[in-house]
């Protein structure tokens, strides 16, 4: 299939191997919670290597399901084992309008990052480069003010949580955090 990939595409999980003899793939979904990879019917490629052969642009999804922590899918014109094992280690992507929609005060981590991000006091704080992942909640990846890749120790590191404030307003592309800026000096 020869379609271009959508301007708005995403990567959301990575082909793990193959799944049984028939061409199914494993998919290792990059997110806890797979819903992009089952609310899209076409799925884009693309590798970070090399490959020995050309890949498709896209697949469309004929089968898809849970299997343990993976998931496993059948896609049209991968017909056995050995085709599904050539495209180990290549890249899903799905356009970011296909996403579910999210309930009121959730957001997809995707949405948050190139977001401006200021105090109380209109401040500015920096700009959302990554967030991680520690468990209990998520922690803000931000890179001041002037710096577009700040080294680990410039980054601000604010967890996104209602204790700091994070208001998010994506229509006007920030978060409002209870931060201080002497906060960021402070050690």
């Amino acid at each position: 299939m020869t379609t271009p990939m959508p301007a708005d595409a995403i990567a959301v999980g990575r082909i793990a191997g193959a799944f049984g003899i028939k061409g199914w793939i494993k998919v290792q979904p990059f997110s806890l919670d797979a819903s992009a990879l089952f609310a899209s019917k076409t799925w884009w490629l693309s590798s970070d290597t090399p490959r020995p052969q050309a890949l498709p642009s896209a697949f469309q999804v004929l089968a898809l399901r849970e299997q343990g922590d993976l998931l496993v899918a059948q896609v049209e014109g991968v017909l056995d084992r050995n085709a599904a094992e050539a495209l180990r280690g290549v890249n899903l992507h799905v356009p970011r309008s296909a996403f579910p929609k999210t309930p009121d005060g959730e957001f997809y981590w995707i949405d948050l990052i190139g977001l401006s991000v200021l105090n109380r006091e209109g401040q500015p704080v920096g700009t959302v480069i990554g967030l991680i992942d520690t468990g209990p909640h998520a922690v803000l990846r931000i890179a001041p003010p002037g710096l577009a890749a700040p080294t680990p120790a410039q980054e601000v590191l604010i967890p996104f949580v209602s204790r700091y404030g994070c208001d998010v307003d994506l229509a006007a592309g920030r978060i409002t955090v209870d931060w201080q800026l002497d906060w960021q000096d402070a050690e």
